[in-house]
């Protein structure tokens, strides 16, 4: 992750092989939260005890297929980001996040348990990854031409 003025950019790495990109699996280093239900299309990109991270095809969304800002994140977290500085997180709920791109984003659950929150980031994921999530609805100033190809990346073109 990398500070560049105020927004934060996170950068994902995808090695390549001479056939085919390959997914970075931390599924299995993650015992204590249920993610085997969790689609195939989506990483755990990082995990802590106070979030999890989850990323939709980073392999496609490396700046040349796909924009990487745009990459699809779901966001889960202890406590509730706050705006005063010096304070990050408040409270004691569990909170689901989908960003689309770094203003395009929807809360989508609160949970007062982690086990909770980690089975709704995992249905809200999947949900996405069958193209039954409307990503469209986000967004104030639709842009149709990213948003078809969106469609078509979900399966739901």
């Amino acid at each position: 992750m990398v500070y560049h003025g105020s927004i934060l950019v996170t950068y994902l790495y995808v090695t390549e092989t001479a056939t085919s990109r390959q997914r970075i699996d931390r599924r299995a280093t993650a015992p204590d939260m249920d993610l085997d239900a969790l689609a195939e299309d989506w990483t755990v990109w990082n995990r802590t005890e106070t979030e999890l991270i989850l990323a939709y095809r980073p392999d496609v969304f490396d700046s040349e297929t796909f924009p990487a800002p745009c990459l699809p994140t779901i966001y889960l977290t202890h406590g509730k980001r706050t705006r005063r500085p010096g304070a990050d997180r408040t409270g004691e709920d569990w909170y689901v996040t989908l960003y689309l791109e770094p203003e395009v984003d929807h809360q989508v659950e609160v949970a007062p348990a982690r086990d909770e929150a980690v089975a709704a980031a995992v249905a809200l994921a999947n949900e996405f990854a069958a193209g039954e999530f409307d990503f469209r609805a986000l967004y104030q100033v639709p842009r149709e031409a990213y948003l078809d190809e969106l469609d078509e990346l979900t399966g739901r073109a």
